[in-house]
């Protein structure tokens, strides 16, 4: 071998190990922090994507689960409650007495790392979202059929409105000016006024609607259907049915969704399902699927779509996902029973 191969050799040696170093952990390039509520530990995992690990544990309360962030991400709101974790096909008669004194919404301070406060938010408070200007709280009461407009500083009850049995997610539309709340029991979504509250109208769903999606132009929103394993998408401008989109595959109980910033897909959990279900948004079809783990439920997405973040409730982890390889690429164990999802990136912000 003359010297030029060796050297020609030696050459792609280094490059070859500098690449593979260079992408030993491709979130490196991810700035910020996720945060996962842990419902039956009863506190907030808050992990440093880079380094795929828990850093700190944040006491919280009786069971939190839905959260959400301030506009400038430096604190997290999240919903507790009292009482007793009833799954399906569950004896609720023969549940303990809930503890009432439980039931409110925790004040985070992000950078201190530490839980401030608990406000009064009515009874079984399950999800939440927080007005653009950051000044209201809207949360869903979930065994009252109720939602509630909260002064964020003040803890005052600015309104209370009825928006069906058994509501659950409660999401604030891009251009925060509305407030769609999904009801259970119902199948119904309740649209409020965001600005000045106040139930607006009623718009039918498929069977125990989980959450809305917005696209990020806010034209249109996509309600799972957990029951009916399918996903209705809903023209946010007339407030009608557009499609109801099916999931094929065994057990799709689609839960809870984020959107891509260029608005062209929808990622949707599947619970028992296991996986995270693509959707066309385009083209409103069912276009993918991607093996995520026991029973996700909340779902965060990184802000330059490259990484989803998905909370698996029995395996007590959280999976970490390679959206353009469609693969997991970690799972990081957190508390027990995780629930909500939050990405907050390290310049702030969660919208």
């Amino acid at each position: 071998m003359n010297p030029t191969t060796r050297l020609t050799l030696s050459m792609w040696m280094l490059i070859a190990v500098a690449a593979m170093s260079g992408c030993s952990n491709p979130l490196e390039g991810t700035a910020g922090t996720l945060y996962v509520t842990n419902e039956i530990s009863g506190d907030l995992s808050v992990i440093d994507v880079a380094t795929e690990r828990v850093v700190a544990t944040i006491p919280l309360g009786k069971r939190p689960r839905g959260l959400r962030a301030s506009p400038d991400g430096s604190l997290a709101y999240v919903a507790l409650s009292g009482s007793p974790i009833a799954g399906p096909g569950v004896d609720e008669t023969k549940l303990p007495p809930p503890d009432k004194r439980a039931d409110g919404i925790g004040i985070v301070d992000l950078r201190a790392r530490r839980l401030l406060k608990v406000l009064a938010a009515g009874s079984d408070p399950e999800q939440l979202d927080v007005s653009a200007d950051g000044k209201l709280l809207f949360v869903a009461n979930e065994d009252t059929g109720q939602a509630r407009a909260i002064d964020a500083a003040s803890g005052e009850i600015v309104a209370t409105m009825k928006v069906g049995g058994e509501p659950e997610g409660v999401n604030i539309s891009p251009d925060g000016t509305e407030v769609y709340v999904t009801s259970e029991q119902d199948s119904t979504v309740t649209v409020i006024d965001a600005v000045n509250p106040r139930v607006l109208l009623t718009i039918p769903v498929g069977p125990r609607p989980r959450s809305t999606t917005f696209l990020r132009d806010g034209s249109r929103a996509f309600v799972p259907s957990e029951n009916g394993g399918s996903i209705d998408v809903i023209d946010t401008s007339t407030h009608t049915l557009v499609v109801r989109v099916p999931l094929s595959g065994e057990l799709q109980r689609p839960m809870g969704g984020v959107a891509s910033r260029d608005g062209k897909f929808v990622y949707m959990t599947t619970g028992r399902g296991k996986t995270v279900a693509i959707i066309d948004a385009a083209l409103n079809r069912h276009v993918g699927s991607i093996e995520a783990g026991e029973r996700p439920w909340g779902i965060a997405i990184s802000p330059d779509g490259k990484w989803l973040f998905t909370a698996n409730g029995p395996s007590h982890d959280v999976s970490i996902i390679d959206v353009e390889r469609r693969v997991v690429k970690a799972r990081v164990k957190v508390g027990e029973g995780p629930w909500g999802a939050l990405f907050v990136p390290a310049s702030g912000g969660s919208r």
